[in-house]
């Protein structure tokens, strides 16, 4: 019997995943992507100007590593044969605005010693502390067993024992913000930072995160992060041999254009028949290749790029599950500023994971999320993310330098503008007349300007900028032009209570049989490891599986 054959469009974190369970269930597969690598937003970043420089591309934090053990187990293997992941000490640091610009404020955090820490800098506190851990604890593990892997096809499932029991506590963290939970365990402000700012890795505020995503905590304060040996290459790269082992066939440089159907709409011809509506179905994916277009046949399309672009941009209006009027209140999340910089020396300033936090930050979030009229320059966060992986790995750096990765959040605005990352791998994406290549933005500049300084003051590196021997940007237009991001945002869509759970929408069209949704704009959410979720959630809605939690491992997936 000859495989039935699926697209996967997008060879980002969900789309070599989603490829890579498809191969096993005995699809032909073929993965498409308009850039040159595969990888997406995660994986690494080089450049010609400074080699021996290295640098997580994007995605940086190993975190949820229940979800990377249970989808390399999925695929006949084990995250222990495909990565070797270090423990961090600390785990990470938060350096706050300080009172005196020449005393550095600076609090490390790991899980073995937080409550302690919390209990000095406020009596009371690491007690308050441990009974959070233990709601966040129990709220993870209810996440995992019934709504992250879960499609919402049988809403009745969720009417469990355990759901019963735990509603009570479910029901103040949906109604509270992860601001006001955080108040709960302490006054100090850096203190509830700790406990909310995991909201900005959600592409939202604390103010507007449910109390829900304390949940966050039990991955940073109790699991605590891994770094795999090589950055998040090495996760793409274990990604992209699992893909090739199981026969996934890429078609690199190739860009989508239209999810091609056949067939038309149509119902029972009375209006009240009980006749189910009869959709189109996928017939392919018309691409572009350089001048040529074709399309590529396939009995399933799954689209793993961003969510609006697919419906908006690759399917008539008529076929639209999720139509412009749609996107209209809804959040695109944060964009952001991205610099890779090499520095010269040493800074033993930064750990491998730095939080830099303004004892304001209300303002911070104001400027990024704020709805008001202001200047494109203004809105950034002074608090901000900086990786340095070279504390931790030899390889990514030349001796006697540091790599610095640092994240400013922004608006989501692609009016703020291009970075200089990218303009020598112009070439590398299928040209069009809305893919203009332009110089880095001078607001993109100013911006990676005065955070290099935040940095500096805050952290007490006063000649950090002179010793800068490399610095490249990414700013929000960058991810709409080569990720086709909604808005430019840089993580996808903010998990706001609207915006979370069945509230985020479904992984399958309504209009068009055989189309599905994978990745971080789709459900479960934002970051690797909801990606990698996200494609097993695919394989579920295939086989009509309607259960709450993960598929079985037992067996490969191929043999289930």
């Amino acid at each position: 019997m000859e495989k039935q054959s699926a697209v996967v469009i997008g060879a980002g974190v969900a789309g070599l995943a989603t490829a890579t369970l498809l191969s096993r269930e005995g699809y032909q597969v073929t993965i498409i992507d308009r850039l040159d690598k595969p990888g997406g937003r995660a994986g690494e970043f080089t450049t010609s100007d400074a080699p021996g420089f290295r640098w997580d591309a994007g995605p940086s934090w190993y975190l949820m590593p229940e979800a990377f053990d249970h989808f390399y187990a999925l695929c006949g293997t084990s995250t222990q044969e495909q990565l070797d992941l270090i423990d961090l000490q600390p785990a990470y640091r938060v350096i706050s605005e300080p009172a005196d610009p020449h005393t550095p404020e600076v609090l490390d955090i790991s899980p073995e010693t937080v409550i302690d820490t919390f209990e000095k800098i406020e009596p009371g506190a690491g007690k308050r502390l441990a009974q959070y851990l233990d709601n966040a604890t129990l709220v993870y593990e209810v996440a995992i067993h019934k709504f992250l892997y879960n499609n919402f096809t049988r809403p009745l499932n969720l009417m469990t024992r355990e759901m019963v029991v735990h509603a009570r506590l479910l029901a103040i963290l949906l109604t509270r913000s992860l601001d006001a939970y955080a108040k709960t365990v302490a006054r100090d402000i850096r203190l509830q930072q700790v406990l909310s700012y995991p909201a900005v890795f959600l592409s939202t505020q604390p103010k507007q995160a449910p109390a829900l995503y304390s949940l966050m905590s039990h991955t940073d304060l109790i699991q605590g992060p891994k770094y795999p040996r090589g950055g998040f290459t090495a996760v793409v790269e274990s990604l992209i041999n699992l893909a090739r082992d199981n026969g996934v066939h890429f078609e690199l440089g190739t860009e989508a254009t239209e999810v091609v159907t056949f067939g038309k709409a149509q119902r029972g011809r009375h209006k009240l028949s009980s006749k189910p509506r009869v959709n189109p179905r996928v017939r392919g994916v018309r691409v572009r290749d350089g001048e040529t277009t074709r399309l590529i046949p396939a009995d399933i399309v799954v689209s793993a790029a961003d969510l609006k672009h697919t419906e908006t941009k690759l399917l008539p209006p008529h076929l639209r599950t999720y139509p412009d009027k749609y996107w209209v209140n809804r959040d695109p999340g944060l964009g952001t500023v991205l610099i890779y910089a090499g520095v010269k020396g040493k800074l033993p300033e930064l750990a491998h994971h730095s939080l830099l936090l303004s004892k304001d930050w209300g303002t911070d979030f104001d400027a990024v999320f704020g709805k008001e009229a202001s200047p494109l320059d203004s809105k950034w966060s002074r608090s901000m993310y900086v990786s340095k992986t070279s504390a931790t790995d030899d390889n990514v750096a030349p001796e006697g330098y540091e790599n610095l990765f640092v994240l400013i959040p922004t608006a989501a605005e692609p009016d703020l503008g291009h970075g200089n990352a990218f303009l020598e791998a112009a070439e590398d994406i299928n040209a069009s007349d809305s893919m203009e290549v332009r110089e880095e933005d001078p607001r993109v500049q100013d911006i990676a300007k005065q955070a290099i300084d935040v940095i500096a003051r805050w952290a007490g590196i006063e000649d950090l900028a002179s010793r800068i021997v490399i610095s490249k940007t990414v700013g929000p237009q960058d991810f709409a032009q080569r990720f086709n991001a909604w808005d430019g945002g840089a993580i996808g869509p903010a998990h706001t209570l609207a915006q979370s759970a069945f509230f985020r929408g479904k992984n399958i069209s309504s209009k068009v049989d055989n189309l599905y949704y994978a990745g971080a704009t789709t459900v479960p959410g934002v970051g690797v490891p909801l990606c990698l979720i996200s494609a097993e959630n695919i394989i579920k809605r295939l086989r009509e599986d309607h259960t709450t939690g993960p598929l079985p491992t037992a067996s490969r997936i191929s043999e289930a």
